[in-house]
């Protein structure tokens, strides 16, 4: 189930620019191995940070279970993103059922209430996809040799406090 918002940004997608099939099978092939490896991840995460890993949780979109999980935090322009570079994955599909609603931590504080927003095709989506290089490395060279695909394929979203309102 789409949101009305993500709908539009899905139909904004540009002609020009279609997703690579290697670079897909690279990028599911590093969340497998994100995944075997989360557990070891999380331990460092905890203990020291990495980078601009935050932790994510969202509600299940089926379960309604909270779901964890570590990703990149960007910053481009005074706003703060997250995104996949394959498009829909789990933790997109929780948030769009969400109604973009999730909470976000840091190791050691509390997490933070924030609204998420799909960016739609255009110059602050593709300024999101240029803040990839603050990813760790060696995720920051994964996404700088496949931007191309991920600026074809990636789901992106802008961070916006949420107020309660």
């Amino acid at each position: 189930m789409e949101t009305p918002a993500l709908e539009a940004v899905e139909q904004d997608r540009p002609v020009t620019g279609q997703p690579s099939r290697a670079w897909n099978l690279a990028f599911r092939g590093l969340y497998v191995l994100l995944g075997m490896l989360d557990p070891l991840l999380r331990m460092v995460w905890l203990q020291s940070g990495l980078g601009n890993v935050i932790q994510v949780t969202i509600p299940g979109r089926t379960s309604g279970r909270p779901r964890r999980t570590l990703l990149g935090l960007l910053s481009s322009g005074g706003n703060w993103y997250l995104g996949h570079p394959n498009g829909a994955a789990q933790w997109t599909r929780n948030l769009d059922a969400a109604g973009g609603r999730l909470l976000v931590g840091w190791p050691g504080q509390s997490p933070v209430s924030f609204r998420a927003e799909p960016v739609p095709f255009g110059p602050e989506r593709d300024d999101a996809i240029m803040a990839t290089d603050q990813h760790p490395f060696p995720g920051d060279l994964i996404y700088r040799l496949g931007r191309r695909h991920v600026q074809a394929a990636g789901r992106y979203y802008r961070l916006e406090l949420d107020t309660g309102e």
